[in-house]
């Protein structure tokens, strides 16, 4: 009997056991990735226990079809298990079966055929628009410095009502403001340009804080600054959201990019036109513009089973 044969007859456990270590000790992978890996397959193993009748055998990854892959998957949805971890585990057990061939073992082609499972789209997050008046008002009222309390107020006032990403916001010059009137040309990715419109409100906030700040700018500079006088990062603008949103006890959802995700969504909301929107927002396609009919129809529906559960 062979190499191969006799590794055939073996218990998937021992050879589990043996991944583990390669998993571990040479490809020194985190032992966060590597417990979750074994537990997927320590999942698959049982389920072929209960399957097949038997304890799992190697020989019997060669015999695997499709229908047992799927009625796999169908008894952990039926769990509760979620799309994504579910594409976890069949990653775990491609690679299982991958360490498995690397022992001369024959395995069955289903696990390179299973399609994995689809899983939905992350909706953003908007922030109400009084949460936003909330964390401009405490912008205003933090820092000892008037001029910074006026620049994190004017870059709030700015993202939330441009809807710009912070990169495009804070690559903004003198220049660029100065010349805006009531529309602002932003380059965004690959260097494309759009004109965005700005709201009396935000050119407001933005004259405010350029006639605080104190380091004389020439017209080719940026004009978010920090406190020494440096280009404002968008670690900085993040760091800056952060804390304001403890100070008003928001939910960690709040970020910078949640303000852009918020013009976009109130916009829609309030009647806007989605090609109108994808062009504000500087998306190549549509398609990526369409997410938030999603988020609107969500926020409809959860007005609608409030109300319905107060009748």
């Amino acid at each position: 009997m062979g190499k191969a044969d006799k590794r055939g007859t073996q218990d998937a456990t021992h050879l589990l056991r043996d991944w583990h270590s390669v998993l571990h000790d040479q490809l020194r992978l985190s032992a966060h990735t590597v417990n979750a890996y074994v537990k997927d397959v320590e999942g698959f193993l049982a389920f072929l226990e209960s399957h097949f009748g038997h304890t799992p055998q190697a020989a019997d990854f060669a015999d695997l079809h499709m229908r047992d892959l799927r009625a796999f998957m169908a008894a952990r949805r039926a769990q509760g298990v979620s799309a994504r971890s579910l594409n976890r585990a069949l990653s775990a057990l491609r690679r299982f079966t991958a360490y498995l061939k690397e022992c001369d073992l024959p395995v069955s082609n289903a696990f390179d055929t299973m399609q994995a499972q689809k899983t939905p789209a992350n909706l953003p997050r908007a922030v109400a628009s009084q949460d936003v008046l909330q964390l401009i008002a405490c912008a205003l009222d933090g820092p000892k410095d008037k001029w910074l309390g006026l620049r994190d107020s004017a870059l709030l006032t700015l993202l939330y009502g441009t809807g710009l990403r912070i990169s495009e916001a804070l690559s903004i010059t003198r220049h660029d403001i100065e010349t805006a009137h009531d529309m602002l040309r932003v380059t965004g990715k690959g260097g494309k340009q759009r004109d965005v419109p700005l709201l009396p409100l935000v050119t407001q906030a933005l004259d405010d804080y350029l006639a605080a700040q104190p380091f004389g700018l020439r017209r080719e500079d940026k004009i978010f600054r920090g406190q020494r006088g440096g280009v404002m990062t968008p670690r900085q603008a993040q760091a800056l959201v952060s804390r304001l949103r403890r100070a008003t006890g928001l939910d960690d959802s709040v970020t910078p990019h949640a303000l852009r995700h918020s013009f976009a969504s109130h916009l829609l909301a309030g009647g806007g036109d989605l090609r109108t929107i994808q062009e504000l927002l500087g998306h190549a396609s549509l398609s990526s513009t369409q997410i938030y009919t999603k988020i609107d129809e969500t926020a409809l529906l959860a007005v609608y089973d409030r109300a319905h559960k107060r009748r």
